[in-house]
């Protein structure tokens, strides 16, 4: 009895590890007072479970409890925590699209954590005038890398930290719109399917559709995980689109769709 007294002490941390991410994968987003109460341990045990869990990949760690990093699409979730999933397959992506920006070009990026990794891979470039509506493009950047950075109005959407509304700018209050052209779009979006790119804000979806009609070249930004899914409000049809940059292959069916619209898909 003695002897497998403290085997078993040493088992139970591991089985209630192993416990607990089932049911945040099963809940989908969880506090760790709830936690605490459902394991009957304390709160600093949980918070100590979670770091580990969240050092290991299992779940998102967040400020109070945790979300599954596996169930379902992140796209009602802070910009807090969509920063900590997929993290690898951005910067991989973000790479690829800082490749195809020449110093200085023209630019605009929406909101979206993958937009903000490509904003980190633009460092080294210079000269760029960039347009964008995510409000955490001015903080990321390298102050080196651009000539001009604007920031369009509209109302703010404090889940992703950007704007929304016209993809216009006026030389003064109440004046007329300036048309406005980029070399280049950059636009995270929320799915990609057979039928084109999707999101699930209808604002949202507007603007990126605005945004590549003002664009000389478009390049859609989308990690594998939104591959074969469709939201709610429709941003453009494949066609719109000169590249899809994303970290592996798509699907057979998308990747027949794709090249019968003409869209070059890259990948690392």
């Amino acid at each position: 009895m003695d002897a497998s007294g403290p085997a078993q002490r040493r088992r139970l941390p591991a089985g209630r590890k192993a416990d607990l991410a089932t049911y945040v994968e099963q809940t989908g987003q969880v506090t760790v007072s709830d936690l605490a109460e459902h394991f009957g341990v304390s709160i600093d045990t949980i918070r100590r479970d979670l770091d580990q869990l969240d050092r290991e990949g299992v779940l998102v760690r967040t400020h109070g409890g945790a979300v599954s990093a596996a169930s379902g699409p992140l796209k009602d979730r802070g910009l807090d925590v969509r920063m900590r999933v997929q993290t690898e397959e951005k910067e991989r992506i973000a790479r690829i699209a800082a490749g195809l920006v020449e110093d200085g070009s023209v630019i605009m990026m929406n909101a979206g954590t993958t937009t903000l990794a490509v904003t980190r891979a633009l460092r080294n470039h210079q000269d760029l005038t960039i347009a964008t509506n995510n409000l955490r493009i001015p903080a990321e950047i390298a102050p080196s890398a651009f000539r001009d950075l604007y920031v369009f109005g509209g109302a703010v959407r404090s889940i992703t930290q950007a704007t929304t509304g016209p993809v216009t700018f006026t030389m003064t209050p109440g004046g007329p719109e300036v048309d406005i052209r980029c070399d280049l779009a950059l636009i995270a979006v929320g799915a990609v399917d057979e039928a084109g790119y999707s999101a699930s804000n209808l604002g949202d979806a507007a603007m990126m559709s605005e945004m590549m009609q003002r664009a000389e070249r478009t390049a859609i930004l989308a990690d594998s995980s939104k591959l074969g899914r469709r939201f709610f409000a429709q941003i453009a049809h494949l066609d719109r689109a000169d590249y899809l940059i994303t970290d592996a292959p798509p699907p057979p069916r998308i990747a027949a769709a794709l090249a019968q619209a003409d869209v070059q898909v890259l990948t690392p």
